[in-house]
């Protein structure tokens, strides 16, 4: 990880993490914790929250908009908490939402602690009033991959919500089990027998990957995109 001097957000700093760190901060973690699965099949996000921090993730009613906070105290995380309407819900997709919330969120506690820890933030930049005060960082809609605003307005840029994106992706759907699953999908291409998925087999790609991992179509594809970019594939055939 590299630390540059952070010219937009609320941090004084800001932590470069390539994609491949992030990939294995997240497996090392998940391992250290016992909660790899051996085989592809569901994360249980809400057991690593708690045995990772060794908080209890709290279900709270929160102002519309707000999908949930993670708050940092001197030694790391003291408290995640997820809006209790997605755990009211009782749908699916809402199950899988509050799946989503809480990986993004355990994204940012495992990438971002330290920032708090050595006071490198200024606390007012995060502060509500009430139980929002105090330093944390809150997560509205649209800032986490596959949740959309209201009326699909896309957010603006924000490193630390992209960087706790990708953990999300990471943690949810890790890389090696998900080359697992797309095994008999994807092929290998060139001389160097890089991976490949044709893009009419996408579709089916995506569908394994929600049922497998339980996260909604929209987050399976943003990981699919993450490992297997369309855009690399077409480079290819030029």
């Amino acid at each position: 990880m590299k630390t540059f001097h952070a010219k937009s957000g609320p941090f004084a700093e800001q932590p470069f993490y390539a994609l491949a760190e992030i990939e294995s901060i997240c497996t090392d973690e998940l391992q250290r914790v016992g909660l790899l699965p051996s085989t592809p099949s569901p994360v249980r996000i809400d057991r690593f929250i708690e045995k990772r921090f060794e908080v209890r993730p709290l279900y709270e009613d929160l102002p519309a908009g707000l999908l949930g906070f993670t708050h940092f105290g001197p030694k790391g995380v003291e408290r995640v908490v997820v809006s209790k309407a997605l755990d009211d819900e009782g749908t699916k997709p809402a199950e899988r939402r509050l799946r989503t919330t809480l990986a993004h969120e355990g994204g940012h506690g495992l990438l971002h602690a330290h920032l708090f820890v050595l006071g490198s933030t200024p606390a007012p930049l995060f502060g509500g009033d009430g139980a929002l005060d105090g330093p944390k960082i809150l997560c509205r809609d649209g800032g986490i991959s596959g949740i959309e605003t209201p009326r699909g307005v896309r957010p603006p840029y924000r490193w630390w919500e992209y960087q706790a994106n990708q953990a999300m992706g990471a943690l949810l759907l890790p890389r090696d089990l998900v080359t697992k699953v797309l095994e008999d999908l994807v092929i290998a291409r060139g001389l160097m027998g890089t991976a490949h998925l044709p893009e009419d087999r996408r579709g089916q790609a995506i569908k394994l990957l929600s049922e497998t991992f339980d996260v909604n179509p929209v987050v399976a594809r943003i990981r699919l995109e993450a490992l297997y970019p369309m855009a690399a594939d077409r480079q290819l055939t030029l």
